[in-house]
C-alpha cells in the first residue's frame, strides 16, 4: 500500500496509574500532555506524555470486566498493551489486515479523527490501531487523542527520543513477518523500520511487547533517577509500566 506510516503512539497498561504516571514524567523528564475522558466508556481512565513527537500513553481500569482489565489478568502485569500508527487511510488498512484474518476489534470515530483497532488476539502481543486526523499529516499537527496543545509539552531536555519497539516470541522471525504483513513493512532481519521507530524482534517466553528504547540527553541522570524512585535498575535499564525501558545516548 502506498502512503505514509509512522509510530503514532505507544499504550501500556497498568492497575492504577499512579504511581506510574509521575514515575515516568519525573525520571524521563517528560510532561502529562492530557487526560482523556472519552476512554471512561471503556472503563478506563489514562494520561499521555509526549516524547517528542510520539506519545506514551499509560491507561487503567477502574471498574472490572474491561479488556485492559484482562490483559493485565492473563499477562500478570508485563508487557505494552498497544501500538498505534498514524496513516492516510485507517479504513483500507483495516480491510488489508482482514484480509490476512485480523479482525477489527474497534472503530473509533470523533471527528476529525478516526481509528481502527485491530484484535489483540489475531494481532498477537499486543493491539495495532490506524488512525488518522483530517486536515493534519504534520507529525506536529492536531492529534486529538493527545489534547489541544499536546505540542506545547514536549520536553527534550532529558529525554529525546522513543527510538525502538522491542517485541518478544518464541518464534520472533514469525511474529516479525505477521506485524510485517499487517502493517505493509518490510522485514530486515528480525525488524521493522518505520520512519521514525524500529520495531524489533527477540527470542522469549511469551509474545508480549517487551521493551522500549529511549535516546536520552544524559544516560547515567535518568539511570541514577530511577533508583532513586526505588526501581531495580540493570545496567541502562530498569522495569515501569510493565515494560522495559532501556536508556542510550
Amino acid at each position: 500500500m502506498t502512503g505514509y506510516l509512522r509510530l503514532r503512539q505507544i499504550c501500556l497498561v497498568a492497575p492504577q496509574l499512579e504511581p506510574v504516571i509521575s514515575d515516568i514524567a519525573d525520571i524521563m523528564g517528560l510532561s502529562v500532555c492530557y487526560r482523556d475522558d472519552n476512554v471512561a466508556k471503556y472503563g478506563l481512565e489514562n494520561a499521555l506524555l509526549p516524547v517528542d513527537t510520539i506519545l506514551l500513553e499509560v491507561v487503567s481500569p477502574f471498574q472490572p470486566g474491561t479488556a485492559a482489565g484482562r490483559f493485565i489478568e492473563k499477562t500478570g502485569g508485563r508487557g505494552g498493551y498497544m501500538a498505534i500508527f498514524c496513516c492516510d487511510d485507517p479504513d483500507a488498512r483495516g480491510a488489508h489486515a482482514n484480509g490476512l484474518g485480523v479482525r477489527t476489534a474497534n472503530v473509533i470515530t470523533h471527528a476529525p479523527y478516526h481509528g481502527v483497532q485491530l484484535h489483540p488476539r489475531d494481532c498477537r502481543a499486543a493491539f495495532i490501531e490506524f488512525n488518522h486526523t483530517d486536515g493534519s499529516d504534520d507529525v506536529l499537527g492536531p492529534y486529538p487523542p493527545a489534547g489541544p496543545e499536546w505540542q506545547q509539552h514536549i520536553r527534550k531536555d532529558v529525554t529525546q527520543a522513543l527510538t525502538e519497539v522491542e517485541m518478544q516470541s518464541p518464534e520472533p522471525q514469525a511474529l516479525a513477518a505477521h506485524w510485517g504483513r499487517i502493517l505493509e513493512v518490510p522485514v530486515s532481519g528480525a525488524e521493522l523500520r518505520l520512519q521514525n521507530c524500529t520495531f524489533r524482534f527477540v527470542e522469549g517466553e511469551s509474545e508480549i511487547m517487551s521493551a522500549l528504547t529511549f535516546e536520552v540527553a544524559d544516560v547515567a541522570k535518568v539511570r541514577d533517577a530511577a533508583s532513586r524512585k526505588g526501581l531495580a535498575v540493570t545496567g541502562d535499564a530498569f522495569s515501569l509500566g510493565g515494560v522495559v525501558f532501556r536508556l542510550t545516548s
